[in-house]
């Protein structure tokens, strides 16, 4: 395993658009968090808002970087070929993907800890101008909070799994455009087929086996008995969803050829 896990990384470093991704990750992040920090207030009179939901809300942006980086990791080596290579170098196949997911996973962690920093700064920064203060009973986002440091970290863990989901659905595709297509579809159409159902129970249900609505769920630090789903139930819906992703993926890339 220590041969496949030094030439994923090898591939991940010297690859031309893996910095240019991770950094994506922070700055659309971050954007993202100030800029809906920049249009809310709170009133004298209070308000009802989960302040360090706010301030994560720019993730919604950077997991699109994310899932970029993910599908490029598989894509750009069946895109030139070179996947041929590699499996006649390492013909041990799910040996490879594994090492590509513990590549991917490492470098989202790190790039997911600093965007989910970034956000929580700016909207430290910003909120206390519109209103959200300590005197108000909405002092800004920090860390030192526990309820605000479990909703940082799951949102860190919620990168990476949706990383790992987008590794195993670029696997099974092997088309960067179609696979691209297919991740964009779960993470921000398939969301919004739940707003669209009348019936209350199925609204429910399908808000519940959505991976991007229940895996964002962990930000959630207030009201938490009007979730549909536990925040960390939630985190477990993204998890099963990357762990099916990666399953179909180890089958399909021990089986068939590997000509795109």
């Amino acid at each position: 395993m220590r041969r496949e896990l030094r030439a994923e990384w090898t591939k991940a470093r010297t690859a031309p658009g893996t910095a240019w991704l991770l950094s994506a990750v922070v700055v659309l992040s971050a954007a993202a968090s100030a800029a809906v920090a920049a249009t809310v207030s709170c009133t004298a009179g209070g308000c009802d808002q989960d302040v360090p939901r706010l301030g994560l809300a720019g993730i919604q942006a950077g997991q699109a970087a994310v899932a970029v980086l993910a599908v490029f990791a598989v894509t750009g080596e069946y895109g030139t070929g070179m996947i041929a290579t590699t499996f006649a170098a390492m013909p041990r196949r799910g040996r490879v993907l594994a090492a590509k997911a513990a590549v991917l996973t490492g470098l989202t962690l790190a790039a997911g800890t600093v965007a989910v920093l970034a956000s929580v700064l700016a909207a430290r920064l910003i909120l206390p101008g519109n209103g959200f203060t300590a005197a108000g009973g909405h002092p800004p986002p920090s860390l030192a909070d526990g309820p605000t440091l479990g909703a940082a970290a799951g949102t860190v863990l919620y990168l990476a799994l949706i990383a790992l989901f987008s590794l195993g659905a670029a696997t099974a595709v092997r088309d960067s455009a179609t696979a691209a297509g297919v991740v964009c579809g779960v993470l921000y159409v398939l969301p919004l087929i739940p707003r669209m159902v009348a019936d209350p129970g199925w609204r429910r249900l399908l808000w519940q086996a959505t991976p991007a609505n229940a895996g964002l769920a962990v930000q959630t630090t207030t009201h938490l008995d009007d979730l549909p789903l536990g925040p960390w139930e939630g985190l477990g819906v993204a998890a099963a969803w990357a762990a099916a992703a990666l399953l179909g993926a180890w089958l399909l890339v021990r089986t068939r050829d590997v000509r795109a």
